[in-house]
């Protein structure tokens, strides 16, 4: 079965943003072809280890794997798509585990490469109490920080996807997983996959700034982006981001740069969307100031109370673009956004879901396609060129909000590729997110098709 869309579409009471009917309506996702997968992501998975309390005091651990793009990948592989993995892992037993487990789940792992010269990352969970989780990384020098531009050419160019996904993590790990998310994003272009980007900000691996500057250099290249509302920020363009946004830069245009003679790219004039390489691998943009996001205190993790239905982590909410609305010829799923399914523009009275409107105007503007801005327990909002949608979270009880946002990522992308509208793609998404707070891990609890309608059944319900 395929996810239903929302029954009404409801509308944003918080306020959205107007239709832009001049806006360019963004690229359309391509057909299926034999040998091209639906979905490309690459990132790094760790081991897992979770205990049952306090670490200092002992106790036993479930082993498993955890990554933000391989959770997306697990997920749209269970509602029954062609995902390829092409992350790093060590040489060593943890690697093999992490292999094993994607292979496991239906996930295409031949393009994953393994470092000698490193090991497998590892991150351990600690639940301190029913609604807060501590997590401990150990993945500095791992082989999935090391991952280089040349395995990602090598993987993405032999078998171009329809939707190449990317999380704001694995720039944060290191000047060569830079270098290899800007190449894949630069493939992207140049075989016409469509591009959606999971800000997921992780305060510990970089700051606000380091995180700013390399999105902002990224922004022209997005066709979808996914982002909570204090994640929003990082992406702006100069200074625009309206009340409670953070202190600005001077702007970024749409576009490549210009090719340098050194191979690099150049930014040409004020519309340059990718400056010119720095020495740490990453990209110069002229006029791009630093910026500062809302910091999370817990580090990217946001839960909303028990039976919230989706907590926000560093990234639980999306709405990619193209497709058609429940009930059209499915012919029309390869049609841009913006001309697909125009959504009725929505009041902004003021505040702070004024604020997210505009700033999502901006980015719109800028030439993203959709901007989905994730609200915890109230659900997600899609802003497209055609106007807004809201989707209020499904109503759960919450065991753990690890892997929310990445499973709200998965049930949105699989019914983008499945031809669903917007309301469609909100509704199976927050369906999905909704099955991840309600189990425990980080992808475990994903669902497959014959699932997703699982959730309307009475409490008590026994399905035989």
């Amino acid at each position: 079965m395929t996810g239903q869309p929302a029954a009404t579409g409801s509308e944003d009471q918080r306020g959205a943003a107007a239709a832009r009917p001049g806006a360019a309506p963004g690229r359309t996702l391509l057909p299926g072809q034999p040998g091209r997968p639906d979905v490309f992501t690459f990132g790094e998975t760790m081991v897992a280890l979770r205990g049952s309390g306090p670490l200092k005091l002992g106790g036993t651990m479930n082993v498993s794997i955890a990554g933000a793009e391989s959770n997306v990948a697990i997920g749209l592989a269970r509602l029954g798509h062609d995902v390829r993995w092409a992350g790093a892992v060590g040489e060593d037993e943890a690697g093999q585990l992490v292999l094993r487990t994607l292979r496991a789940e239906g996930v295409g792992v031949s393009g994953a490469s393994a470092d000698s010269g490193a090991p497998t990352g590892l991150l351990l969970f600690e639940p301190r109490l029913p609604e807060v989780t501590r997590v401990h990384y150990y993945r500095a020098g791992s082989a999935g920080s090391r991952i280089g531009a040349e395995v990602i050419q090598r993987a993405f160019s032999a078998a171009p996807p329809r939707v190449l996904h990317l999380t704001g993590i694995t720039p944060a790990l290191s000047p060569t997983a830079r270098a290899a998310a800007r190449r894949a994003l630069q493939l992207a272009r140049e075989f016409g996959s469509l591009v959606c980007l999971d800000v997921n900000f992780r305060a510990r691996l970089w700051t606000a700034e380091a995180a700013a500057e390399v999105l902002r250099e990224w922004i022209p290249f997005v066709d979808v982006l996914i982002a909570s509302d204090d994640e929003l920020p990082l992406c702006l363009p100069g200074g625009g981001g309206g009340e409670g946004s953070p202190g600005g830069a001077e702007g970024i245009g749409g576009g490549m740069g210009a090719e340098r003679a050194d191979g690099g790219l150049r930014a040409e004039g004020i519309g340059a969307g990718m400056g010119a390489e720095r020495a740490d691998g990453g990209l110069r943009t002229e006029g791009i100031g630093a910026g500062m996001g809302a910091e999370r205190a817990d580090g990217g993790l946001r839960t909303e109370g028990i039976g919230a239905g989706m907590g926000a982590e560093g990234a639980d909410g999306g709405l990619a673009r193209g497709g058609s609305e429940q009930g059209e010829d499915a012919a029309v799923d390869a049609r841009a956004c913006g001309d697909a399914v125009p959504l009725p523009p929505q009041e902004v009275t003021g505040g702070p879901a004024a604020t997210v409107a505009r700033q999502a105007g901006l980015l719109l503007d800028q030439g993203v396609g959709e901007v989905v801005v994730k609200l915890g327990a109230e659900g997600a909002t899609a802003f497209t060129h055609g106007g807004s949608l809201h989707e209020p979270a499904k109503p759960v009880r919450a065991v753990d909000a690890v892997g929310a946002g990445d499973a709200f990522v998965a049930g949105y992308l699989s019914a983008l590729l499945d031809g669903e509208g917007p309301a469609g793609r909100l509704e199976r998404a927050v369906t999905t997110g909704a099955f991840a707070v309600a189990s425990p891990g980080d992808w475990e609890g994903a669902p497959n098709r014959s699932e997703l309608g699982m959730l309307g059944a009475p409490p008590g319900t026994v399905v035989r």
